[in-house]
């Protein structure tokens, strides 16, 4: 089969398309005949080393939608999706025709959603999950705070805060989401983070005074300070990333006082298999319509791939990038 290696660590240039051996299905082992494949900004980062566990050589993907071609007789010619925090990095990833998989991995494809778009929802919709619901424990009638509400990550927690109930979602970003995307439909109050805006203040203004119950960091480093002040007395901050710089600095006898709680969250640490579960607790909502994809904006053949990790690590594209072997 063709597969989107790398042999050394770097930009989009150390990627090429090779002939690799077909994965073989085994005991516990499914194939999947990759139809759809996203690409992250984890999956740039991988490429270029700065990911941790990262082994060489490596075929790099961890979002992925396909139909399994070995493995138990139950599963071959089901239409499945998924993502890891393994793929890609430690396991050989999806930017592949071909992936191997735990049988335990395999979680079948909202009927709703054709391959291009599941295999754009795993990394945010799982991460998103996992910070909201099963972390921060978000329920019906609190206030949640999104930073970074305008990518992948943010739109996801803003649809996931409205179907799990939430009274008001206030979006924070550098700029605000497009008229009509999903992000700008699920919020009700957008704040700008900017150097004229004092966000807490606002976020305080627009939840009656008292902060949100929980501020989503999809952001973090440079955005921490903002994110701690924004909170409700023992409101629940959760960070996933630190961008900008990796340390922050916060009174904390603020902290303190106002009994609030830092939550980190690392999809990293949840392999294929765990994050199947997870999609399979997210696939009934997008089955009724109520989680929606992010929007493709660009679609590569395997022979274009490095052109496609270019354009996600240059920001060229506003969206989502998927590679169909």
């Amino acid at each position: 089969m063709r597969a989107l290696r790398f042999e050394r660590f770097g930009g989009p240039e150390v990627l090429g398309v090779e002939e690799v051996a077909d994965p073989v299905a085994g005991d516990g082992v499914a194939v999947v005949a990759v139809k759809a494949a996203s690409i992250n900004p984890s999956d740039v980062l991988a490429v270029s080393g700065r990911m941790e566990d990262t082994t060489l050589p490596r075929t790099p993907g961890r979002d992925f939608a396909g139909v399994v071609l070995e493995g138990p007789d139950d599963w071959v010619g089901a239409e499945v999706w998924g993502t890891g925090g393994d793929i890609g990095y430690s396991l050989d990833g999806s930017h592949a025709e071909r992936i191997a998989l735990p049988v335990s991995a395999l979680a079948r494809k909202p009927v709703t959603l054709d391959f291009a778009e599941a295999a754009t929802v795993g990394v945010n919709f799982v991460v998103g999950w996992l910070g909201a619901v099963e972390t921060a424990e978000l329920a019906e009638g609190e206030t949640i705070a999104v930073f970074g509400v305008s990518g992948g990550v943010g739109g996801a927690v803003a649809q996931i805060a409205r179907a799990v109930g939430a009274r008001r979602i206030v979006g924070v970003a550098p700029h605000a989401p497009a008229p009509g995307a999903l992000a700008a439909e699920a919020i009700d109050a957008f704040v700008p983070f900017d150097a004229d805006t004092d966000v807490p203040a606002e976020i305080r203004r627009l939840t009656g005074g008292r902060g949100a119950d929980v501020v989503y960091d999809a952001v973090g480093g440079v955005t921490t300070p903002s994110a701690v002040a924004s909170l409700a007395h023992r409101g629940r901050l959760v960070v996933i990333s630190a961008i900008g710089t990796s340390t922050a600095e916060i009174d904390l006898r603020d902290f303190y006082h106002r009994e609030l709680r830092m939550l980190g969250v690392d999809s990293r640490k949840l392999d294929v298999t765990a994050s199947a579960e997870r999609l399979k607790r997210i696939s009934p909502h997008f089955e009724r319509g109520e989680f929606r994809p992010l929007p493709i904006v660009q679609t590569f053949d395997l022979d274009h791939g490095p052109d496609a990790y270019r354009a996600v690590a240059e920001k060229t594209v506003r969206g989502r990038a998927v590679i169909q072997p």
